[in-house]
């Protein structure tokens, strides 16, 4: 909590995230939460430093936390193809010697590192990154561009590996990326208000899209099709498989 005694809530600043926070941008729990956004990885570290008490995260942190309380039925997953996770090649996916990770999301890192092991099988260079990257995609050198810069980079690679659409190919499972974790337990009816707040979101897209014109590609289609935000019983299936293979 934060001295004015809110709890303070993490969030990715992808437009993938927008409908879950939708709720909060427009005023739902301002009295009890301070919502701070920043990219995957950095809320990751940020809920494991105890710097905020909830953080919607990637699912690959969840082993590392002292205490992991999924607190809400909602989540950042797929069901098949997820348009804004992907290998970006120049060639195709055996012909491929790097592999620049994006280092802006854990989940992803893993989840390509256990696809090109059990799935593609090859053994390519993987290589860490600090900074932007995309201009280094070209010949034998591929990259895993996460978020708002995957849908620029649809339109400049030829060759586009979508990570979730090979999860479902290799295991028959929807993939949880992301979901809301706190670090300690939470009073009910908090967790109940926090529910309703990052549902609003979801009864509301076409609000959400309207407020976040995107040319690079269609909204609808992504909150509608590529993204599934329920928290269903599969998509717990999927990532206690994932969890169990890292």
């Amino acid at each position: 909590m934060d001295r004015s005694g809110k709890i303070k809530a993490g969030a990715v600043s992808y437009l993938n995230t927008k409908p879950l926070i939708y709720g909060f941008e427009e005023g739902m729990m301002n009295d009890r939460i301070d919502l701070v956004k920043e990219y995957p990885s950095r809320i990751a570290a940020m809920l494991l430093d105890d710097e905020i008490d909830i953080g919607l995260v990637p699912v690959a942190i969840i082993p590392a936390l002292n205490e992991a309380h999924i607190i809400t039925r909602t989540c950042i997953g797929c069901d098949g193809p997820v348009a804004s996770v992907c290998l970006f090649s120049e060639v195709p996916i055996h012909h491929v010697e790097k592999v620049l990770l994006d280092y802006q999301s854990r989940t992803s890192a893993r989840l390509i590192k256990i696809l090109i092991e059990k799935y593609w099988k090859i053994n390519p260079e993987l290589v860490d990154t600090e900074e932007d990257f995309r201009e280094q995609i070209k010949g034998s050198t591929a990259g895993l561009v996460i978020g708002d810069r995957a849908f620029t980079q649809r339109t400049i690679s030829p060759y586009i590996y979508d990570l979730g659409e090979a999860w479902k190919e290799f295991t028959g499972l929807p993939f949880v990326f992301a979901t809301w974790v706190a670090n300690k337990a939470l009073p009910a009816d908090f967790i109940h208000d926090f529910n309703n707040a990052t549902a609003y979101g979801l009864q509301h897209l076409d609000q959400v899209i309207a407020n976040n014109p995107f040319d690079k590609y269609s909204l609808h289609t992504y909150y509608k099709q590529n993204i599934s935000f329920e928290l269903t019983n599969e998509k717990r299936k999927g990532m206690e498989l994932f969890l169990q293979m890292l």
